[in-house]
């Protein structure tokens, strides 16, 4: 893991503030964008979130498909049986 020599303190109500240079490196946008929180081990791991297949877990070229995220390949499948 790549430390970026950046420490921030967690205030009163749990919260930490995100760096300016980490959220333009990462392309969060305020109020627009949200993160996903995964534990592992004894890691905190921020990921930017991305809406995903409701069928194969798929986050690329996902769609929103009768009111489900749904990626078009999965789209294409549900199509062909009807």
């Amino acid at each position: 893991m790549k430390s970026l020599g950046i420490v921030r303190r967690i205030d009163h109500v749990g919260r930490i503030v995100l760096p300016k240079e980490l959220r333009r490196l990462f392309d969060l946008t305020d109020n627009e964008d949200s993160l996903e929180i995964f534990v592992e081990d004894d890691k905190i791991i921020l990921k930017k979130y991305a809406p995903a297949c409701v069928f194969c877990n798929s986050a690329d070229d996902v769609i929103d498909y009768m009111g489900k995220k749904v990626c078009r390949t999965c789209a294409g499948k549900l199509h062909n049986l009807i």
